[in-house]
């Protein structure tokens, strides 16, 4: 596959978990200003600040009120991380590289598009209903994907981005808890934590009761839930092998030792180390650590070029 053919799955892929995710979010903060403690106001900034869409938002609007912030996270096209750029992104990365992609793909991925616009054009607030159908269209532009596309070079590209973004997304869910008003109860607050990565179901039959270091431990650390940092760091290290050719445990190139050493040190982490050295940092760190990992893959398989950040451009 040409580099820049694997560059733009990679980065379709990308984009459409950065989508949900954003959309998760904001779902999650409209369930939660439900359920904080009366008398209590809700607070938006704590959304912009966990997306990374803090500073743009302060550039152009005064206040952080719940229509302003929902409007620039679903539709607003100056955002880069907003639904709609995202998918606007995702669409026009598959769009360069159809003959790479089934029909099914592309068909979904359109329609998830036109979709989300559509819903941008009418007046007002985005509907509380918008955010699930978003959750499902990208869980379908998924199932599609693995169920229509060659498992190959190409599907482990794409596979890659997902499970990068992934990652990189569930530890800006779970530092939502550091961001909310310190008045919330502790189990609403954890809730929302789990209910961002799609993990409160599956949580709750695992521990049951929720508690703030059994809930970090499972979005951290569990290695059979498919949205935690654990998990989708080993599927992308998995890939990552699979594309390069080099065994599990050895690295041929800086983005393999990178994803590599995170992985080993997923593996041998303890909860209670990482809440004693504090939950926040840990999570900092870790996003900046992915980083790395993306700038190491870009430069050691794609085309040379500037390259595209997680958080800006539209990729290929």
């Amino acid at each position: 596959m040409l580099s820049r053919a694997a560059e733009a799955v990679y980065w379709m892929s990308r984009y459409v978990e950065r989508a949900e995710r954003t959309a998760r979010l904001v779902e999650v903060n409209l369930q939660l200003a439900l359920d904080l403690p009366a008398g209590m106001t809700e607070d938006w900034a704590p959304l912009l600040l966990t997306s990374g869409s803090e500073p743009l938002f302060r550039a152009r609007f005064a206040e952080a009120r719940r229509p302003t912030v929902v409007a620039f996270l679903a539709f607003d096209a100056e955002n880069p991380s907003s639904v709609l750029s995202c998918l606007g992104a995702a669409r026009e990365n598959a769009r360069s590289v159809r003959e790479h992609l089934s029909p099914e793909m592309w068909e979904q991925l359109n329609r998830f598009y036109l979709m989300v616009r559509a819903a941008s054009a009418s007046a007002g607030e985005a509907p509380h209903e918008l955010f699930a159908e978003i959750r499902i269209a990208s869980h379908l532009f998924a199932g599609v994907t693995d169920a229509t596309m060659s498992h190959g070079e190409g599907w482990r590209f794409g596979r890659l981005g997902r499970c990068l973004e992934r990652a990189d997304q569930t530890s800006r869910g779970l530092d939502l808890q550091h961001y909310l008003p310190p008045a919330a109860v502790e189990d609403v607050r954890w809730s929302a934590v789990l209910r961002s990565a799609g993990a409160y179901e599956m949580y709750r039959r695992r521990h049951g009761a929720i508690a703030a270091t059994p809930v970090a431990e499972f979005l951290i650390l569990d290695r059979g839930f498919p949205r935690s940092i654990q998990y989708a760091v080993s599927e992308a290290g998995d890939s990552l092998h699979a594309l390069s050719g080099s065994p599990p445990g050895t690295f041929q190139n800086p983005a393999e030792r990178g994803l590599g050493r995170l992985r080993a040190e997923l593996d041998y982490a303890r909860i209670d180390e990482i809440v004693a050295t504090g939950l926040h940092p840990f999570l900092h760190g870790l996003r900046d650590r992915l980083n790395e990992v993306g700038d190491a893959i870009s430069q050691t398989f794609f085309a040379p070029g500037p390259v595209t950040d997680a958080g800006e451009g539209l990729g290929v």
